[in-house]
């Protein structure tokens, strides 16, 4: 994809030029080849086969079926259980992979985690407990890869977890152009907690020429407890208005769910749920179908399984996102730049 010129000697005085060749290399494991296979589409290469064979006790081997000494490797998998697989297992497949492409002397290893595991283990939020968000990230560097890249973590410090570069991006700009092709003007942007209420206002200063607003939902969550918020009050005007409720994924649908319940009790016409991540766990898809929200607009970073595939749900593609950075960082170009440097936090 790019070469340069070097002069050298051969040691009698005469020159000699070489030119060396950029190659760009991409898998994927197999948690969500679709997405990887859509990126590579759209960078123009060639999806690399990882070989991964799986032994009768559950052990994996990849093997790379092509040279990628000296390429710039990048191997993304996202953090998801499927097909019978844990989480865990996907986190591993990666991080053997990427162990792989350091022993093939890859020139440089970019771990490309679309959905980020264990991105809530960011904090002690009560004693003993584990920052399993930090050993995650000291494992990749670990295993050799010198670059992560991932779309809207769960909280920017993540980024600092890793030692060597991070590209944080953000699918706002898909969700935006969703939200400008189908959604009425004089809408309320709304977080459902306090903590992504910087989020919501930038959402809504991109769309304020459609009259958007700002609320939140004021939320509790019981202590001890997993998988459960109250939503207690909105702060701000919903009366009236079609309010789209952003997060950063929907897991178990149940704070979502509770807090359009809550919207609509307050006066509002309708509401949307959107999130970058559908984790969609439990009783996540019969809450969604059961549940007030009329429409649920997630992107693909995550596989949508044929059983969760609900009509009120919608999936985006964040494949073009994800092809430009890693367009820009194989062309040592800036990838905040992309996004104006508002996928800093």
């Amino acid at each position: 994809m790019g070469s340069a010129q070097n002069t050298s000697s051969d040691g009698n005085g005469n020159t000699i030029d070489k030119v060396t060749t950029k190659r760009l290399a991409l898998y994927s494991g197999r948690t969500h080849p679709e997405l990887a296979a859509e990126v590579a589409q759209h960078l123009g290469v060639k999806l690399g086969d990882p070989n991964i064979i799986e032994f009768a006790n559950g052990e994996i081997r990849p093997r790379f079926n092509e040279s990628i000494r000296g390429a710039d490797v990048f191997i993304m998998q996202t953090h998801f259980g499927v097909d019978g697989q844990s989480i865990n297992d996907s986190i591993m497949e990666q991080l053997i992979m990427i162990d792989t492409a350091a022993r093939a002397s890859a020139k440089r290893i970019t771990a490309v985690c679309p959905f980020y595991g264990y991105a809530r283990q960011d904090r002690k939020a009560e004693g003993r407990e584990p920052i399993t968000a930090k050993l995650l990230a000291d494992m990749f560097r670990a295993a050799g890869s010198k670059r992560m890249i991932s779309i809207d973590l769960h909280s920017g410090q993540i980024q600092g977890f890793f030692d060597g570069p991070v590209d944080h991006l953000t699918a706002l700009p898909v969700l935006e152009h969703y939200v400008r092709a189908n959604a009425p003007k004089d809408i309320v942007i709304v977080s459902p907690d306090a903590g992504r209420v910087k989020v919501a206002e930038r959402f809504a200063q991109h769309l304020s020429d459609m009259n958007a607003d700002v609320a939140f939902i004021n939320k509790r969550r019981p202590k001890g407890t997993t998988n459960v918020a109250v939503a207690k009050e909105v702060i701000g005007e919903v009366e009236g208005r079609v309010c789209i409720l952003t997060d950063d994924m929907i897991d178990t649908g149940g704070t979502i769910v509770s807090a359009a319940e809550l919207l609509l009790a307050r006066g509002a016409t309708e509401v949307w749920a959107m999130a970058t991540h559908g984790v969609l766990s439990g009783p996540a898809i019969e809450r969604l179908e059961n549940g007030p929200i009329s429409r649920v607009v997630l992107t693909n970073t995550l596989p949508l399984p044929v059983e969760k595939r609900i009509p009120k749900i919608q999936v985006l593609s964040v494949a073009p996102i994800l092809a430009d950075a890693l367009a820009a960082v194989f062309d040592e170009t800036s990838v905040s730049e992309l996004f104006g440097g508002e996928n800093q936090s």
